[in-house]
């Protein structure tokens, strides 16, 4: 009997919730369960109650997505504010056959909402019953419109950052190469959070995170049959369906990506995060010691997701040109130049 491959810890925090977790049974995804899996888990006036605690509103849109057909954009922006601001175009994840586009929306409490923007979450389209290239093509169709109705949101069209978490990390990317090659819209950043980019299953991360975890090798190969069939792992799979494939990574925005060191898309994320850096794009990285996928939304008092959200929280108010928690208070800045005047 060959040893078990070894792998990188769990945090201590976060693996006690993955024992609670365990204890509940293995688990296996299956087409059964993809129905219950797209649902709410709350219902749509709590979405909006917390919304309103933070200062935000909500409100649906329909647009064209692929092919003309009709998706849905949730709007979401201060219920006070004036002026343009910039906005923040939102995929969600669940390996592109669940999830729902107002789930986990508090997920942006702590690192988002605290500035004044506008977050467009967009409705794709899911595999099986949508494959590739519906799930992408339906982001860009909404990314499209977002631009195009700028003045009618309250925009900043030269401010516009995709953001997304897992197989919505993924799509942001394709969806930034769509708006690259199609020469629009243009973005002033992507946020990744975990992305899932690699279809062909060839990572040692891939290999080490397998009945292990959260989001192991057994589901995302699931996803990656879903949305690419029997082209998963072939030549014939576009980098806008599996960004890991595309060859030129050049001329992309500006790029933070995050991920878990014990978690099955650590190897792409890292490879792809070099690869922005070889292309001459700016870009950030972390990589979280002993957290599992989705750790930040599943344990977000874990000491190292507090850490992780901090993180973020800086990077995305050096991006929005915000003042620091610091310069808020008033609080005097000691700087070079101070100290040499006195």
């Amino acid at each position: 009997m060959s040893d078990p491959i070894a792998r990188p810890p769990f945090d201590p925090e976060l693996a006690t919730f993955l024992t609670a977790l365990e204890a509940r049974g293995p688990f296996t995804l299956t087409a059964e369960m993809l129905p219950r899996m797209r649902q709410l888990d709350v219902p749509e006036d709590v979405v909006d109650e917390r919304l309103r605690s933070r200062g935000y509103q909500r409100r649906s849109v329909t647009v064209p997505g692929h092919l003309g057909d009709p998706i849905d954009l949730a709007i979401i922006d201060r219920v006070e504010r004036s002026g343009t601001t910039a906005a923040v175009f939102s995929i969600h994840g669940g390996g592109m056959v669940f999830g729902h586009h107002l789930g986990n929306l508090d997920s942006f409490d702590d690192w988002l909402l605290d500035h004044d923007v506008v977050l467009v979450s967009v409705d794709y389209r899911l595999a099986p019953e949508y494959p590739d290239p519906y799930p992408v093509e339906d982001c860009y169709a909404g990314l499209v419109w977002v631009a195009a109705h700028a003045d009618e949101l309250g925009i900043d069209p030269a401010r516009i950052v995709i953001a997304g978490q897992s197989a919505g990390g993924g799509l942001a990317v394709g969806t930034a190469l769509l708006a690259r090659d199609r020469q629009g819209p243009d973005l002033m950043a992507q946020i990744l959070v975990s992305p899932m980019l690699d279809d062909r299953d060839e990572t040692v991360s891939t290999q080490q995170i397998d009945g292990v975890g959260v989001a192991d090798r057994q589901m995302n190969r699931f996803a990656w049959d879903a949305y690419l069939g029997a082209r998963r792992a072939t030549a014939d799979v576009s980098e806008y369906a599996a960004p890991a494939r595309a060859a030129d990574l050049s001329a992309l925005p500006r790029t933070y990506i995050d991920c878990g060191s014990a978690e099955v898309f650590r190897d792409e994320d890292v490879a792809f995060a070099s690869r922005l850096w070889a292309a001459g794009v700016d870009a950030e990285l972390h990589v979280w010691p002993g957290a599992f996928h989705g750790f930040t939304s599943m344990v977000p008092d874990a000491a190292i997701s507090r850490t992780a959200t901090a993180a973020l929280a800086d990077w995305t108010r050096r991006l929005l040109g915000d003042p620091s928690p610091i310069e808020r208070a008033g609080w005097p800045q000691r700087g070079i130049v101070d100290d040499v005047s006195r």
